[in-house]
């Protein structure tokens, strides 16, 4: 099998509860497939930002959110947090390398979308027109 080939092979059926909570593309793809996540690497692949700063950088997130999205972020390890823990300050949050690795295969992804997002469309047009033969 060539590096960009899929294995389906490797999928036994039937496919139990325990078979995908054990797979790691499947919480991986959690991830980045969450709402703000992608936006917030996006954003953070440019530089590094203060909390604040992303606050400010993406309309329609709340702070709440951006709380969980960046704790959930840090804690996958795609994102770095630094500054103070305890006393208030500074928070600076940037891409790790690990997060920097994962960038060129969610643009692949986008790239993919974007290419074959006619085609989506029209297969989309077809089934709720009831011609999905």
């Amino acid at each position: 099998m060539s590096p960009g080939e899929l294995s389906t092979e490797l999928i036994q059926v039937p496919v139990t509860e325990e078979d995908r909570a054990a797979c790691s593309a499947q919480d991986v793809l959690h991830r980045v497939g969450d709402r703000w996540s992608l936006l917030v690497l996006s954003l953070l692949s440019r530089r590094s930002y203060g909390f604040n700063e992303l606050d400010r950088a993406v309309v329609g997130l709340s702070r709440r959110m951006l709380t969980r999205t960046l704790h959930g972020l840090v804690r996958d390890g795609l994102v770095s947090r630094t500054g103070p823990v305890v006393v208030a300050g500074r928070v600076e949050y940037a891409l790790t390398g690990l997060g920097r690795s994962l960038l060129p295969l969610v643009v692949a992804l986008g790239e993919w979308a974007v290419a074959n997002q006619p085609a989506i469309d029209r297969a989309r047009a077809r089934h709720d027109a009831g011609t999905h033969r």
